[in-house]
């Protein structure tokens, strides 16, 4: 038996989010209730993400134990690391969780099988591990220590990277110089931030205008207020969202910001600006279905099954697309586009597997995703191809994730300084006074 002070007790929810997560334990002893391998095998077919963590798991245990027996401790590979077995769900002597909470579910037992190590080691502290925070509550009302998996977490989202700065009293002559659409030298700047692709907001008296940071060549130019698909930017951080699109050197992009400040509409209308330099636009968001169900129990046929999903982005199209009231010619070449597959609309789990070479491709709602789900979105990226995550880290629709823990969060926090990578929040809604209203104060 390993001399570590702690036992770890992984939840399915956890495996689901990172198939190596007991190997992220350092020294300590990892137990993987029974249970759990039970749920995985219920899960392992299917081409969503999930599914796909699920085998993943299931091959890392099955080579682990390729001449033990699961049900004795193991020890995990590397040095200084502790051991793992997988656990029975036998009924504790002091407090039974399907007696107290009910015998229909897995997660009852997963908590017994916690509760049957706290008593058969009364000496280490047991840990239940959960991305599910009812199933924590329900173990800390058993006396029971229970903790979210902390790795891949964003620490301090509120002070996430912006993509922006600002700098007050700048010299005159610089600012006059950049204002008349000179690139100037970096140095002569007294800048906050220097990561790849920044931008600032420069004052100079009651003056102020929008300039990019080029790490490459150290230097500062303004951004200028660039229309797209007849589309102007109604504000700084929409000018520079465009510039950041529209910039052929940046070839991946995220957009954080709340409702209502343009993050889709943007990304949208750039790609179809630049759409003779790409093969197709491909335009999709993940499918978080009600009570965490495929989209399979709902009723009609597939079209009528993700069409609600998909709403938000023809809404945005459609909007593009009245831009061109008088051109009657542009509205049919929209449509053209549409009807040719130059752009597609389609949940992510249509899209996976396909190749992703010369692809203008845009991910809405990407909060959503899981660090490991966009880290193998990005690296499914061919030749030429420029991707882009937008979303609201704040409004997150699936239950197993949150503002730190989410893949887009992940993102921004460590890809800022690549020189491939650009990023911009949006802070100012432009729906509408009323959506404004709604977001600010209720």
């Amino acid at each position: 038996m390993s001399k570590s002070l702690k036992i770890f007790v992984l939840d399915t929810s956890v495996i689901l989010y990172d198939h190596n997560a007991f190997n992220n334990f350092q020294e300590h002893d990892v137990a993987i209730p029974i249970q759990v391998l039970e749920e995985l095998d219920n899960m392992k077919n299917g081409n969503e993400t999930r599914n796909a963590e699920a085998r993943s798991f299931i091959r890392l245990m099955d080579e682990a134990s390729s001449t033990q027996m699961l049900n004795k401790w193991i020890s995990l590979k590397g040095q200084k690391q502790g051991k793992f077995k997988v656990v029975m769900d036998h009924k504790p002597n002091l407090a039974d969780a399907e007696r107290i909470f009910g015998r229909d579910k897995f997660d009852h037992r997963i908590l017994n099988a916690a509760l049957s190590l706290k008593e058969e080691f009364p000496k280490k502290k047991i840990v239940l591990v959960s991305k599910d925070i009812c199933l924590r509550l329900k173990a800390k009302a058993l006396d029971l220590y229970a903790e979210d998996y902390e790795t891949g977490k964003v620490k301090n989202v509120d002070d996430l990277y912006t993509g922006k700065s600002i700098v007050l009293k700048v010299p005159v002559p610089l600012f006059e110089q950049l204002r008349a659409g000179q690139q100037l030298d970096a140095k002569a700047f007294d800048l906050p931030v220097k990561d790849a692709n920044h931008f600032y907001v420069l004052k100079s008296g009651r003056k102020m205008l929008t300039a990019y940071y080029d790490q490459e060549l150290n230097s500062l130019s303004v951004v200028s207020a660039q229309k797209v698909f007849n589309i102007a930017p109604r504000n700084q951080e929409q000018a520079m969202a465009i510039a950041a699109l529209m910039n052929p050197s940046v070839k991946l992009i995220t957009i954080q910001g709340k409702a209502g400040t343009g993050k889709t509409l943007l990304a949208i209308a750039t790609a179809l600006e630049q759409r003779k330099d790409y093969r197709q636009i491909y335009v999709t968001r993940p499918i978080v279905a009600l009570s965490n169900k495929d989209i399979g129990y709902l009723p009609g046929d597939i079209k009528s099954k993700i069409d609600p999903y998909m709403a938000p982005i023809w809404d945005n199209l459609k909007f593009l697309k009245e831009q061109y009231a008088e051109d009657t010619r542009m509205q049919a070449r929209i449509d053209e586009f549409v009807s040719k597959e130059k752009i597609v609309i389609a949940p992510l789990a249509y899209i996976r597997g396909r190749t992703l070479t010369k692809i203008f491709f845009i991910v809405d709602e990407a909060q959503n995703l899981t660090p490991h789900e966009i880290k193998t979105i990005i690296s499914r990226a061919g030749e030429d191809t420029k991707i882009i995550f937008a979303g609201d880290i704040y409004q997150i629709d699936t239950p197993y994730l949150d503002a730190e823990s989410n893949g887009l969060s992940y993102l921004i926090e460590n890809a800022r300084k690549h020189p491939l990578y650009a990023h911009i929040t949006l802070d100012k809604g432009e729906r509408s006074e009323l959506a404004n209203l709604a977001n600010d104060l209720l």
